[in-house]
């Protein structure tokens, strides 16, 4: 059995039993404990889980008979182990399901949308009135931020082909990952570049091709404290202003980016707003389709259709 199994069975098993059980108990009733295992063996294994699930911050409690010295018994304190209930208004489930819409279109939308369910299960139906008109989006590249995100957690150096924004000159990097950080609508990886030797900020959108991680776990330390804003004004961005001409009432979030003024031309309205990453640009106006239009630049008119001309090939359509 698995070892994280064996361990949600004994929780199970202490969590329930009456008062405590001993250890022989445990090892007759437990799943994941070999009975025809020499004692010795069940004693390293249970001590070993005993001080994981203490690590874990588990209350066992170990319990002694007043009788009987030798006579040891194991519970965990129920008081100490549950959470407190969850007194939510249907105003604080409106603004958490609110929340959770920032992750919708992220590799994290499926952890998001289960707390969500086990949150309205305990609680009251959200307000409808309460964020009524609002959408939220976080938007995180699939691909590139899951594999970070691993890398960030197990501390492993992380190898990536990137494009640079400054000169689009594509080369392999090795990096040291420190933090994942969102800014500007687009997510940044901070860390240390083994070639250059100092920290850098590489926008995940410009990553292409796979992460990779390379070399051993844990072997990557991230400075106590370092000014990731700092490292961030070093990232070399694209700049440009998108001439983009939308329909009466829609996209919102363009608008409020806007550097000029609506100007009408025929039945859409012109903007300019301007950008510092054709491709994620590209990105959020594809999923517009019909209600915008671009006009310029043509480097970012022509990222807009490669993207809508796959999707309707992936749709059927020619």
């Amino acid at each position: 059995m698995d070892p994280a199994e064996r361990l949600l069975d004994l929780v199970i098993a202490l969590t329930h039993a009456e008062r405590r059980m001993t250890k022989s108990q445990i090892r007759a009733q437990v799943n994941g404990y070999d009975r025809t295992s020499s004692p010795e063996a069940f004693e390293r294994m249970f001590e070993r889980d005993k001080d994981t699930l203490r690590e874990l911050g588990i209350p066992l409690v170990t319990d002694t008979a007043a009788a009987h010295a030798d006579d040891i018994g194991y519970r965990i304190d129920t008081d100490g182990y549950e959470l407190p209930p969850i007194n939510l208004t249907p105003a604080e489930v409106g603004v958490l399901s609110l929340a959770a819409q920032l992750w919708s279109d992220a590799s994290l939308s499926g952890p998001a949308s289960r707390g969500l369910t086990k949150l309205r299960a305990v609680g009251p139906a959200p307000e409808p009135d309460a964020t009524a008109g609002l959408t939220l989006r976080l938007r995180a590249p699939e691909a590139a931020f899951e594999s970070v995100l691993g890398a960030l957690t197990q501390r492993s150096a992380v190898t990536f082909t990137y494009r640079a924004a400054s000169t689009g000159e594509v080369r392999r990097r090795i990096v040291e990952p420190w933090r994942l950080v969102n800014q500007r609508r687009a997510w940044y990886l901070i860390g240390f570049d083994r070639d250059r030797e100092a920290p850098r900020a590489f926008r995940l959108s410009r990553i292409e091709g796979r992460v990779r991680t390379t070399g051993a776990a844990g072997v990557v330390s991230p400075p106590e404290s370092f000014d990731a804003g700092t490292v961030l004004a070093g990232a070399a961005r694209e700049q440009g202003t998108a001439r983009l001409a939308l329909l009466p009432d829609r996209g919102a979030a363009l608008r409020a980016r806007a550097s000029a003024p609506a100007a009408p031309l025929a039945d859409r309205d012109v903007l300019e707003v301007p950008y510092d990453d054709t491709e994620a640009l590209a990105d959020e106006l594809a999923g517009y389709a019909e209600a915008v239009v671009v006009l310029g630049p043509e480097s970012l008119r022509e990222a807009v259709l490669r993207r809508l001309r796959a999707a309707a090939t992936l749709g059927g359509r020619s």
